[in-house]
């Protein structure tokens, strides 16, 4: 039986713990140093952007529409699993444009072609269209806007707590409280055991889903895969009822700006960018969350009568000098295995990321039939 331990318990981690929990003949034990959900998982607002994005082919699109297309079943299938409910609006994403020049519509309009003939709907909306299905958009500050019907936004935080229930009734052992120390290795390309605040742990495989603690994990292996943090803001408002049509309530998105309903009348509002000045240390800029919600206020004007209930912030994963996410072979070794420095994707790709690893642990040494668990065919291609 290979023994997998996976470093990490966010939305990522917990991901390829469920994912793995499914294939025969693995063992697996998560370790993280707090409880599940804490780090950027627990700031992220879960807005799913797939179809809407920019990235049309290659790994990077490919990662997207494998996520998109899992969310639909690994949702409803957490749900029954666990008993828990997890907040998953499927009512798609709305990108308002603002000062939309002739380029950029022709670059949507291409957009929207390309996403048909990859089976994808996308809309483009005239301020007319928009001011009569999204009433408490402010028609004044837009010019139109894009409508994707497929994306989707969920509770990261549920989500996760889902996951990490889900793969301990398939067996997964979780270590809440865990700090790895060191990662000895006896032989070069080959790393057998951790050394934890809880005694040592050896395995088969290591897998390091720790965001930014993935910096100093791999520095005592002596391949420093280089992650910076970048803070980002959000608030929850109450305005005690649904915007505009309380039967069509998409997560709402412009400038770069999120408006996600999250029920009861409630909207989460985000988020900001923020990088260190100097050093890793990122207060978080009271004027740049300000800017967050009157650029909120602006699209949806209601939004100045809510109460704020409460802000959050958290530290997002970002590779230096690399795109994100960072997932295949540390290198140098032949079993750690990164699923690190998502940035602000971590969500979205969790479940691709998830694929990714089980392929990459199934193709090496687990080859055997009864091994290949019960997805053999669904892997990243698709």
């Amino acid at each position: 039986m290979s023994h997998v331990v996976i470093i990490g318990c966010g939305v990522v981690g917990a991901a390829i713990a469920f994912e793995l929990s499914q294939v025969k003949g693995l063992k697996i034990t998560v370790c993280d140093r707090q409880p599940p959900a804490q780090a950027s998982t627990g700031a992220a607002l879960g807005v799913l952007m797939g179809a809407i994005s920019q990235k049309i082919k290659g790994k990077a699109w490919q990662m997207r529409q494998t996520s998109i297309q899992r969310y639909e079943t690994l949702v409803p299938e957490l749900e029954a699993l666990t008993g828990r409910k997890i907040p998953f609006n499927r009512q798609g994403i709305l990108m308002l444009l603002s000062d939309s020049s002739p380029e950029e519509m022709s670059a949507w309009e291409k957009l929207v072609e390309i996403r048909h003939s990859q089976g994808w709907n996308l809309e483009i909306w005239d301020t007319a269209k928009l001011q009569n299905i999204c009433p408490q958009v402010d028609g004044k500050k837009v010019t139109g806007a894009v409508y994707s019907p497929q994306d989707r936004q969920l509770d990261p935080t549920a989500l996760t707590l889902a996951l990490v229930e889900a793969a301990q009734q398939n067996g997964v052992t979780f270590k809440f409280g865990v700090t790895v120390l060191d990662a000895p290795t006896s032989t070069p390309e080959f790393c057998n055991q951790l050394e934890t605040t809880e005694g040592k742990i050896a395995a088969d495989w290591f897998v390091i889903a720790a965001g930014l603690g993935s910096t100093p994990l791999t520095a005592k292996l002596n391949q420093i895969i280089d992650i910076r943090p970048v803070l980002g803001q959000a608030l929850q408002m109450r305005v005690g009822h649904p915007l505009g049509n309380p039967n069509f309530q998409p997560a709402i998105t412009g400038n770069d700006v999120h408006i996600v309903p999250v029920g009861g009348g409630d909207y989460w509002v985000g988020a900001t960018v923020e990088f260190p000045s100097n050093g890793d240390e990122i207060p978080p800029n009271q004027e740049l969350l300000e800017s967050i919600r009157k650029q909120a206020i602006a699209f949806c004007p209601e939004l100045a009568t809510a109460t704020i209930l409460r802000t959050w912030s958290g530290l997002r994963p970002r590779p230096e000098g690399r795109p994100a996410p960072v997932i295949g072979k540390l290198p140098g070794f032949s079993n750690v295995l990164l699923a690190t420095g998502h940035y602000r994707n971590g969500v979205l790709l969790a479940p691709a990321t998830a694929y990714a690893i089980r392929e990459m642990i199934i193709s090496q040494g687990m080859g055997s039939g009864e091994m290949r668990g019960t997805r053999e065919t669904r892997g990243q291609g698709e």
